[in-house]
């Protein structure tokens, strides 16, 4: 007969041991990817956010079409913002769809708001 019976050899006692093994690389490959990917990618959306919703009146943004405009109005209420991107051109937009807020602006006071200057 050419073929002989192979017997298998019975297993050592490393079963833990080698199971341990095989899942470091991938503890260490999802640390690198949290480090080196998720957490700036939450820090860079976390700013964004808190750029956009200190959106206000006078501030030069982008939108997500690539629109160039400036803020002439807030709502809070229905989230929204109106942008002149030209003389006498308005656009509505939600708040969300702004990528960039390019130049914030000094805060323009109301006239209401304002102190009388005594003449």
């Amino acid at each position: 007969m050419l073929i002989s019976p192979a017997w298998a050899q019975a297993a050592g006692g490393g079963g833990a041991e080698s199971m341990f093994g095989a899942l470091v690389p991938f503890v260490l490959i999802f640390a690198v990817f949290y480090f080196l990917l998720i957490r700036p990618q939450q820090k860079r959306m976390k700013e964004h956010r808190a750029a956009v919703n200190a959106v206000r009146r006078g501030d030069r943004v982008t939108t997500g079409g690539g629109i160039i405009g400036t803020v002439v109005r807030v709502d809070d209420q229905a989230d929204e913002v109106l942008v002149e991107v030209a003389d006498g051109v308005k656009v509505r937009c939600r708040r969300q769809t702004l990528m960039d807020v390019q130049s914030k602006s000094e805060p323009v006071a109301s006239a209401a708001s304002e102190p009388e200057k005594k003449k």
